[in-house]
């Protein structure tokens, strides 16, 4: 039972936390969000190419 009231806390947090991010994104503007995600898949897809080797 207390690892049920755990995994619910935790879950509840990452939610939580989730959700506050995107209300901050929407705070900040539509644009500042789309530059956010298009730096964040930048960011992936240079350490991809870099593990990667190519």
């Amino acid at each position: 039972m207390n690892k049920l009231k755990i995994s619910a806390l935790l879950l509840l947090l990452v939610t939580l936390t989730g959700c506050e991010l995107v209300g901050d994104i929407f705070e900040a503007g539509v644009w500042v969000g789309v530059l956010l995600v298009v730096l964040v898949i930048a960011g992936i897809l240079f350490l991809f190419r870099k593990i990667s080797g190519k």
